[in-house]
């Protein structure tokens, strides 16, 4: 059943608050931005499906799963000094790598969705669902590149979301756009920190 106009902007206004929550939460290393993330996700769930949007609707169910195991993660990881999970790197193999996943993930669900005649631009929605996928998990291991991800992802969302009218969304993607870059420097700086404060344990420190 198609949510009606008002309730479908009433539903999206809430959603993009505990969206902005969370990534402003997430610049600042704070716990509390996947309680956000996992609020926001279930509406977004349900304001994708209603909007043609399979594939884009379908990530959420995974945002929902990562919300719990980041929160996990970063609980985890703090220690019991209540020091915040250190920001880690990768390699450039490993963007390689991942790039390359993304990129056949895409063609697969892209042609997939297309050849079932579901959503309206599959290719732009698989691109936009794998990259998040990714990208999310990359923020879950607290990877410095994940802002650098999050700019290319978030640019693709927000052309699919103006053109399927949720123009509230769209505007907290252009939010994100500009957060993403405040979030990058800070968390490099953060990780500069690091590698100054210990140098043997930290400074090449890479995820692997």
């Amino acid at each position: 059943m198609e949510l009606e106009l008002g309730q479908r902007h009433a539903w999206e206004a809430l959603a993009v608050v505990l969206g902005v929550a969370y990534l402003l939460l997430a610049m600042r290393e704070s716990l509390w931005c996947w309680h956000a993330a996992f609020w926001s996700t279930s509406i977004y769930l349900f304001l994708f499906w209603d909007a043609d949007l399979p594939m884009e609707s379908g990530l959420q169910v995974y945002y929902l799963a990562m919300a719990v195991y980041g929160w996990w993660h970063w609980r985890r990881g703090a220690g019991a000094a209540g020091e915040t999970l250190p920001v880690r790197t990768w390699p450039w193999h490993n963007h390689l790598l991942a790039v390359a996943l993304l990129l056949g993930a895409t063609a697969l669900s892209g042609g997939l969705l297309s050849a079932a005649g579901l959503g309206r631009l599959p290719y732009l929605d698989s691109f936009a669902t794998w990259g998040a996928v990714l990208t999310t998990w990359m923020v879950a291991q607290k990877l410095l590149e994940n802002w650098l991800y999050w700019l290319v992802v978030d640019s693709v969302s927000l052309y699919l979301y103006l053109d399927r009218g949720l123009y509230l969304t769209a505007l907290l993607f252009v939010v994100y756009l500009v957060i993403v870059v405040f979030g990058y420097f800070q968390w490099r700086r953060h990780y500069r920190e690091q590698a100054a404060a210990s140098p043997p344990a930290r400074a090449g420190r890479a995820a692997r």
